[in-house]
């Protein structure tokens, strides 16, 4: 049986293992930077407004293309032009722009840059490196539109607006989602899937998740015919690392003493890291983790439980020595002081910094039981947790205690495996604090249809073990379940028990509060992802949390920006995801409060639109298969206007063409 992986807490499109796309080549001749033991060398009965022939596309985006289902796409003939000969040397980068050079930018107040140190000339290419192709009429698109066409030797995204013509790589380097598909709006183009954004100009991602950016191609029109010249490796690849500066200072790996320290390996701090090497800082950048892997996609890990660390993997160990950004693997931070600047870690060894980045995630809640010596009881944390879990609910019976997000995923991706699977919760209805209880009941009935069976109103009493091993899981109620494994998913809390006697500030709930910057209240000590609260423009810059792998992201490349001196605050809009049963859940939006759900669509056939409001105004949207609705009502968020109640309990979504009513 072929085994599909389903993704985040968030998450995204369901895969196989194999086909999670390969870490990036490097140099491997670089110093290695690696340290650590293992390490110590090397609805809506309406239509959505779209250009002509839009569709809506399958359900879900991981199936196989469907030859009767319309696809949103206008495939165009194709005329290959040959150039008419091959000069020496072409020194056109990849993405259309006339300089050979990389950019190089000052680092504010931490290092210096010099023209001869950060500007390196591009790759050379030949015209055999290109290819040309004649892809349609100028007429053939309207201002506003999209269109993906095939240049022979790879696919590109033509867009049209305001009269100009862009072409650029025409899938999402995050999961690969057709962006045709998603929104096009104020010379950048959203993914439909999880809304992440792309300029149309140079390609550069402007809106997270993901880390790379798009490969941009050349346009021009001749004799009324829209003509593409791209580079073929770019055609493949479609997808594009900006330029990095190296580091210039002569580094010991041994010296106790960072530029910048990075306390954790997930999004935001490789997005702080990287924004870091992209914006010309060229000082030393150390990342230290617990984790024995490189960074990699963890959300997957609910999904996906039989992929391994290195196909979870968002960067390659060549990519780190590249760039020269150290990582110090199986660290442990005991405590920081920020007097003197320095963190200790649990072996004893110390580092000073100049510049600190906090983002250690969460910690999985603790659930209070007897039993606490049985075996085969995980917090899903690390990929081999998710291995064993897999493993040993292999035709054996499987207990889920929590309907959290990564607990529902969990559950999903072992009704294939599992003799049997059952969910234990606290509530009546999973999802209900998140989506509401009307499409909390619509997705209950999905698992049930699936064999998934829930003992809501209930916790749990008692691991009753064999030999050491799980073999019951006894409820308060009395009720007894047969249990080979269990996974506990009972929520989370802030990673932060290491900063009690450091001064930096923390509420009462452990999260450290920033100011619109990232900044702690300790000068040169930022913080990022889910163990912050921060101001959310959205709502009125009101200081909130948001455990979401998007949101990370962007607090990592907001905390970069501003320890270089170029404060830039967070304007996005928070958008994440959910994927069970090959069937994705978008979000967008901060619901936290909602006093009432507004359903288009049927939730009987899961194919709804549900928004969130409170009082009179629209405070986040959800969706199972009719995307881009949800990055189209992201679009309107993020312009700052609002969407009034009213305006969705029609049907009539003019809104989504006025961008809202002020």
């Amino acid at each position: 049986m072929a085994l599909f992986c389903q993704q985040e807490e968030g998450g995204g499109p369901n895969i196989p293992p194999a086909a999670l796309p390969p870490p990036p080549p490097g140099p491997a001749a670089h110093p290695v930077h690696l340290i650590g033991p293992a390490l110590l060398t090397p609805i809506l009965g309406f239509p959505l407004i779209g250009p002509p022939g839009f569709t809506l596309g399958p359900p879900w985006e991981d199936a196989s293309p469907n030859p009767n289902q319309p696809f949103f796409a206008v495939e165009v003939k194709v005329e290959l032009t040959l150039l008419d000969k091959e000069k020496e040397v072409d020194l056109m980068s990849p993405n259309g722009k006339a300089s050979p050079f990389s950019e190089c930018r000052p680092n504010g107040s931490l290092g210096h840059c010099s023209d001869e140190d950060s500007m390196t000339l591009r790759p050379q290419r030949k015209h055999r490196d290109y290819i040309e192709a004649s892809v349609c009429h100028v007429k053939d698109l309207e201002n506003g539109q999209m269109r993906e066409v095939d240049l022979g030797a790879g696919r590109a995204l033509l867009i049209k607006e305001h009269g100009e013509f862009f072409a650029m790589g025409h899938k999402c380097p995050h999961y690969g989602a057709p962006l045709v598909k998603g929104v096009l709006s104020k010379g950048r183009v959203r993914c439909p899937w999880h809304g992440a954004c792309f300029n149309i100009t140079t390609g550069d991602i402007e809106d997270f998740p993901g880390l790379d950016s798009l490969p941009t191609f050349q346009v021009r029109v001749e004799k009324e015919k829209v003509i593409i010249r791209a580079n073929k490796q770019a055609l493949q690849t479609q997808r594009r690392s900006k330029a990095m500066s190296k580091c210039s200072a002569v580094i010991n790996s041994s010296t106790g003493f960072s530029h910048v320290l990075i306390i954790g390996s997930g999004p935001a701090g490789l997005v702080c890291a990287e924004t870091l090497r992209q914006e010309g800082f060229t000082d030393r950048i150390v990342m230290c983790t617990m984790d024995k892997h490189l960074p990699y996609d963890r959300p997957k890990l609910s999904k996906c439980l039989e992929s391994t660390a290195e196909q979870l993997q968002l960067r390659s160990s060549d990519f780190f020595q590249m760039h020269d950004i150290e990582i110090l693997l199986e660290k442990e931070v005991a405590s920081v002081d920020v007097k003197t600047r320095t963190v200790t870690f649990r072996d004893g060894f110390k580092m000073e910094y100049r510049k600190l980045f906090i983002a250690t995630g969460s910690r999985p809640k603790p659930l209070s039981y007897k039993g606490k010596d049985v075996g085969n009881v995980f917090h899903l944390r690390t990929p081999e947790d998710a291995n064993s879990i897999a493993t040993l609910a292999s035709s054996k019976n499987a207990v889920i205690v929590g309907t959290s997000f990564i607990g529902m995923e969990v559950a999903a991706a072992l009704t294939d495996k599992a003799h049997s699977v059952s969910v234990i919760g606290i509530e009546a209805v999973p999802f209900r604090k998140a989506l509401g209880e009307k499409v909390g009941k619509a997705l209950m009935k999905l698992f049930e249809s699936n064999r998934v069976k829930f003992y809501m109103l209930n916790e749990v009493w008692e691991m009753r073990g064999h030999n050491g091993q799980l073999k019951e899981v006894v409820l308060k109620s009395g009720k007894v379940l047969r249990a080979d494994v269990c996974v506990i998913g009972i929520g989370s809390s802030p990673a932060t028990a290491f900063l009690k006697q450091s001064g930096v500030h923390m509420d009462s709930k452990g999260f450290i509060p920033v100011n619109k910057t990232m900044q702690t209240n300790i000068d040169g000590v930022f913080a990022g992802g889910d163990v912050v609260t921060f101001p959310l423009a959205l709502r009125s810059h009101k200081k909130v949390n948001i455990p979401h792998w998007q949101m990370a992201h962007v607090h990592g490349r907001v905390a970069a920006l501003s320890m270089m001196g170029k404060a830039s605050e967070i304007k996005t809009v928070p958008y994440f995801w959910t994927a069970m049963f090959g069937k994705s859940i978008r979000y967008a939006g901060y619901g936290d409060g909602f006093d009432d759900v507004v359903i288009q669509g049927d939730l009987d056939e899961l194919k709804f639109v549900a928004f969130y409001t409170k009082s009179e105004e629209v405070v986040a949207v959800a969706s199972m298969n009719y995307d881009p609705i949800v990055s189209r009502v992201a679009e309107v968020f993020g312009s700052g206007k609002t969407i009034r109640k009213r305006d969705v309990e029609t049907g009539d979504m003019s809104w989504l063409i006025d961008k809202g009513s002020q």
